[in-house]
């Protein structure tokens, strides 16, 4: 089992950018593919990234492509996402997500993961 816990959100403007942090307990955590979804008021919650469990593999969601960056860091239980060149429609709550696998495979459906991090705000201001 593994717990997640999300922090970096913040306020921001448009053209900014942010680092959020995932930090995960348990021993684990290298054998759990990883991934950030995020929710805007009144829309479903949506794929942003994924990386496999070594981190080799990352994908990325079309709105997000080019501007974020999913990376992980096993030797401290860390999951990050860069995101640049940020715009007011990616204002949401992200959420870190963990799923276990050992195939190094790259996971794009919510229900496929297993713990959820209770999420931390973004906003983005025009």
């Amino acid at each position: 089992q593994v717990q997640l816990v999300e922090s970096g959100g913040g306020l921001v403007q448009a053209g900014d950018s942010l680092r959020l942090s995932c930090a995960a307990s348990g021993r684990t955590f290298s054998s759990y593919a990883m991934g950030w979804f995020r929710q805007a008021p009144g829309k479903e919650r949506e794929f942003v990234a994924a990386v496999s469990w070594g981190g080799g593999s990352t994908y990325y969601g079309d709105s997000v492509k080019g501007r974020f960056t999913i990376s992980r860091n096993n030797a401290k239980n860390m999951v990050y996402l860069q995101m640049n060149s940020l715009k007011p429609e990616d204002t949401a709550v992200y959420y870190c997500a963990a799923h276990q696998d050992f195939s190094g495979s790259l996971f794009l459906r919510e229900a496929t993961y297993e713990y959820w991090g209770q999420g931390t705000q973004v906003t983005v201001s025009s």
